[in-house]
Parts: C-alpha cells; structure tokens; sequence
C-alpha cells in the first residue's frame, strides 16, 4: 500500500504537485531551511509576541511567516509522501 496524504481540500490541491517531483526536488523540499536572517527576524517577533509587545505592522508580518512556515511545511509533507511513494 503506497503512502497517501489525508483527504483535506489543500491536499487535494496540492497532490498534484507532489505527483510531479522528481526525487531530487522533492529532497530538495525536504531539506529546505529558513534563511539565518529570517530565522532571527522570526525570533525577535516570536518573542515580542510572547511579551505581548508586536506592533500593528509586527503583528501583520508575525502571522504572514507563521502562515509561510505552515505552507512550507505542508509542502514539505507532500515531498516527503512522494519520496516515500518512489520507494514503493
């Protein structure tokens, strides 16, 4: 039985990008990172977040990489389910 995603709206938009990956790209996705600069700017919003200290502007630019990272991930997800379907 070959790995498949949950049924969900997104998934099912998404699955055929993951079908077209070859195992490169989609190892490539797989080990996709922040940049280090992004990775600290995350951080220092992170933590003015927690303190309750964003901004309007910070508050809208926190939620848009928040919003990026769930994508990402997503995307990775799909990378990984269609490497695991290569091995099948």
């Amino acid at each position: 039985m070959s790995p498949t995603a949950p049924t969900t709206p997104l998934n099912r938009i998404l699955q055929p990008l993951s079908d077209c990956l070859t195992r490169d790209v989609a190892e490539r996705v797989v080990n996709l990172r922040l940049h280090e600069d992004l990775q600290q700017r995350l951080s220092v919003l992170a933590e003015k977040a927690n303190e309750g200290e964003l901004t309007a502007e910070e508050r809208v630019e926190y939620e848009q990489y928040v919003e990026g990272i769930d994508l990402l991930g997503i995307f990775k997800a799909q990378a990984r389910l269609a490497l695991m379907r290569m091995q099948t």
